[in-house]
């Protein structure tokens, strides 16, 4: 069962470094064009438009509708017309069998009811060899980046609380952190194959002071993947869907 203390998420904001990040690294990782996508959790449609020149046909599902309703704004303002949104119910998603070649997802199954279900969910959507491409909150990573639910420490972004071991940090955590290995385990029991797994450098996007962040990007969190942990807000992984059904 899912810890009762799990929240909504906050979206990224337009034009953000993670954005930009998620989006090339997603790139490098499958082919875009042409392709049917499902953007799982869109929330305000930052990340989604990242996707818009790309020669795709985008879904975009999210349960906030006050979120929906920003992201409308702006792709009427924009005038973009390759993407289309959806209110999710928090259980099921309101697509057919096989529809998408292609679901991408963001920081968005640490948040969900049931993990398990969800999977199932965009496993059932996928097209038979298509591709599931997703991040989720990274343990090793110094701060917890979804806060946690301590009166004494309003400050969501708590240092070494991610560390915790995983009884505590479910107790009092408003959403879940995995490692590797928890991730890996995770799609493979839901039926997807493995294609590989990564690092997403921080992107210090919370660092106001514009010195401090210049130096930051360009010293220690310059690319947009790593081999260390310790330097990684959130894990990528590219998994598929059998070509064939057993």
């Amino acid at each position: 069962m899912p810890a009762v203390s799990i929240a909504r998420g906050k979206p990224a904001d337009y034009g953000q470094l993670i954005v930009k990040r998620r989006f090339e690294l997603t790139a490098n990782l499958v082919d875009l064009s042409g392709k049917n996508i499902l953007d799982f959790g869109c929330g305000n449609g930052a990340q989604t438009v990242e996707f818009a020149g790309s020669g795709c046909q985008i879904s975009a599902l999210d349960i906030d509708a006050g979120d929906l309703e920003i992201f409308n704004r702006y792709l009427t303002e924009h005038n973009i017309s390759t993407i289309s949104t959806s209110e999710y119910d928090g259980r099921y998603l309101p697509f057919a069998d096989a529809r998408f070649d292609i679901v991408v997802s963001y920081e968005v199954l640490e948040h969900v009811r049931d993990e398990n279900q969800t999977l199932q969910e965009i496993y059932r959507t996928l097209k038979p060899g298509g591709k599931i491409v997703f991040s989720v909150p990274n343990k090793g990573w110094v701060f917890e980046t979804h806060g946690a639910h301590l009166p004494f420490l309003p400050w969501n972004r708590i240092p070494f609380f991610s560390w915790l071991p995983h009884f505590v940090h479910k107790r009092f955590a408003k959403a879940r952190i995995y490692r590797k290995k928890d991730i890996v385990k995770l799609l493979i029991n839901n039926g997807f194959v493995i294609q590989s797994v990564q690092y997403i450098t921080a992107p210090m996007d919370v660092v106001k002071n514009q010195r401090v962040q210049s130096f930051l990007r360009t010293y220690i969190f310059k690319n947009n993947s790593t081999m260390f942990s310790i330097l990684a807000t959130a894990i990528l992984i590219h998994a598929k869907k059998p070509d064939q059904e057993n």
